[in-house]
């Protein structure tokens, strides 16, 4: 069944994220890739030290509400950072927003980022990291190195509880896509970053109380995806992965 919209804003109301309350709805369904990215990115920064003498590298920051979340809530300085969408498009909504001295849009790719190392005090990343991290060469030579010794790195993917390690069930192959080969378990990213050997794993978790299973499945519901067959289907074994990691 479809939601109204009325029923699409009391899913969205969540106490557990007080700061996001303050944000329009329509406005993050309109800027969102994905899941409600402001619930993620407020779940990292109820255990990361952010604060106002930061520079902050948000990583895969889609339609840049993310870093405006974190300049408006925190006053830092963030340098949103996408390949997928434009700096223009992201500067317009970086100004509509008030935060025109805080946050910097930059388009480029995970690959090759113009920034010199040890240049940024922390960096966050989510619902992003999965399309480009396959082991740990690519955080060790890509992105921590910008990150200076003592930053810590936020990190929020989504993923499964259980893996399927490629015995995937014949209910689920004729939805299933190749982007989900690349989603993992906490223990696999939990290794990720430690075969990197440039971080120490402060927290690693599915988010308390299934939380990360709450918000994929909401995030669902808000743009009515919730009864598309590998979110009926799938959905109990899907979570959102945090990991907060130490620069060593």
């Amino acid at each position: 069944m479809e939601l109204t919209k009325e029923q699409i804003y009391k899913v969205m109301k969540n106490e557990r994220y007080p700061l996001t309350l303050k944000y329009n709805p329509d406005w993050i369904i309109e800027n969102s890739m994905g899941a409600h990215c402001l619930w993620l990115q407020e779940s990292l920064t109820q255990v990361m030290n952010i604060s106002s003498d930061m520079r902050i590298l948000d990583m895969g920051c889609g339609k840049a509400i993310s870093s405006i979340f974190l300049a408006k809530e925190f006053g830092a300085q963030v340098w949103a950072t996408d390949l997928w969408n434009s700096s223009s498009d992201n500067w317009e909504r970086i100004c509509e927003m008030g935060v025109d001295n805080m946050v910097f849009p930059i388009q480029a790719d995970a690959h090759e980022l113009p920034y010199a190392d040890e240049f940024f005090d922390a960096m966050v990343s989510i619902n992003t990291l999965f399309f480009f991290v396959t082991d740990e060469s690519f955080l060790k030579n890509h992105l921590i190195r910008h990150v200076k010794p003592g930053g810590e790195i936020g990190i929020i993917v989504p993923g499964f509880y259980h893996e399927y390690n490629g015995r995937i069930p014949e209910s689920l192959k004729p939805y299933w896509s190749t982007e989900l080969d690349n989603w993992h378990s906490l223990d696999w990213w939990k290794n990720v970053l430690n075969n990197s050997g440039m971080v120490d794993i402060l927290i690693a978790d599915t988010l308390p109380d299934d939380e990360g299973n709450m918000i994929y499945k909401r995030s669902a519901m808000m743009v009515n995806a919730h009864e598309e067959p590998f979110n009926v289907l799938a959905g109990d074994n899907i979570t959102f992965i945090r990991i907060i990691a130490k620069r060593k």
